[in-house]
């Protein structure tokens, strides 16, 4: 069976103004899904699977699911605040307005993948090879329990015009994780790249960190221990209108727990992305020269 791709694409982009995953970046109109999709079928996936708002379901349906009739099997499901596990309910008179996070992300999909599955985020350029090593991992790993990160330089996933978020990752000497913590406002400035810490003060790093950017490979059994730290996570969090439970997160309480183990699969891609609406020339430029040097044909695709 075909590894599925599972794109997060239900994000509110606060940061860049609007729906940035819906935003044009190539030069016949694509955007930055259509180049992973493109990347993902190219390397073996038979699957796509958005995760989406509901007032984005039209143009997703025009935008990608039409186009993509009959080049690989395309679906998608919501991510609504009310879609909680069991008979979990949101706080009375809660005032949340955005969803849940990522890991929620992964769970509204549950009943439509049994299959190993690739994450994305719709809103970043992974490069091809990415795609062909995790796809290499989820047909050829076995273990139900063992799962992968595509990790990447931290130095080759910032942006030149303010904070982004990364899962820094610590690793042992057999390539597997040891811990992750998302960090948040990681800035690139001109006397070098910093975090604020827990003091008030500022964390330094060299740019050689090795980071998430939420490419991930999972298996079904994924799915119940989600579920079980999402429970957790309401408990704790249903009366904060902004608390999100995110992917890094969970999987630091699942490795430190002994549930799994997640393989760090090195690439040397450098990310691209639309964090910021001044990012997005960078991103049209970045993407010209990759039609220009061959890496993708005129038209993605033939039709």
């Amino acid at each position: 069976m075909k590894p599925t791709l599972l794109v997060l694409a239900a994000g509110m982009g606060t940061r860049y103004g609007g729906n940035k995953q819906l935003d044009t970046v190539g030069p016949n109109g694509e955007t930055i899904i259509d180049f992973s999709i493109f990347d993902a079928v190219r390397a073996g996936f038979g699957k796509i699977m958005f995760v989406i708002r509901r007032d984005i379901e039209e143009q997703i349906i025009e935008t990608f699911i039409k186009p993509l009739h009959g080049i690989v099997e395309v679906d998608y499901v919501f991510q609504e605040i009310n879609n909680l596990p069991g008979d979990l309910k949101p706080a009375p008179g809660s005032s949340r307005t955005k969803p849940w996070g990522t890991s929620h992300a992964i769970l509204v999909a549950r009943e439509k993948i049994n299959e190993p599955f690739g994450v994305i985020n719709a809103d970043d350029y992974y490069g091809i090879d990415s795609f062909g090593t995790l796809y290499d991992f989820l047909v050829n790993n076995n273990d139900d329990k063992n799962y992968c990160i595509v990790g990447y330089k931290m130095s080759n996933t910032l942006s030149d015009h303010g904070h982004v978020n990364r899962g820094v990752c610590k690793i042992d000497n057999n390539g597997m994780l040891q811990d992750i913590v998302e960090t948040h406002k990681i800035e690139k400035r001109s006397d070098g790249i910093f975090a604020p810490s827990d003091n008030d003060g500022f964390n330094s790093y060299t740019g050689e960190e090795i980071v998430s950017m939420n490419l991930w490979g999972f298996k079904p059994s994924c799915f119940g221990y989600l579920e079980d730290e999402f429970i957790s996570f309401i408990d704790r969090s249903k009366n904060d209108p902004k608390a999100e439970l995110d992917i890094p997160t969970s999987m630091d309480v699942f490795i430190k727990r002994g549930d799994i183990s997640i393989q760090i699969l090195m690439t040397d891609e450098k990310w691209f992305g639309v964090t910021y609406r001044e990012d997005k020339p960078y991103v049209v430029a970045g993407i010209q020269k990759l039609f220009d040097n061959g890496t993708y044909p005129s038209k993605l695709w033939n039709k």
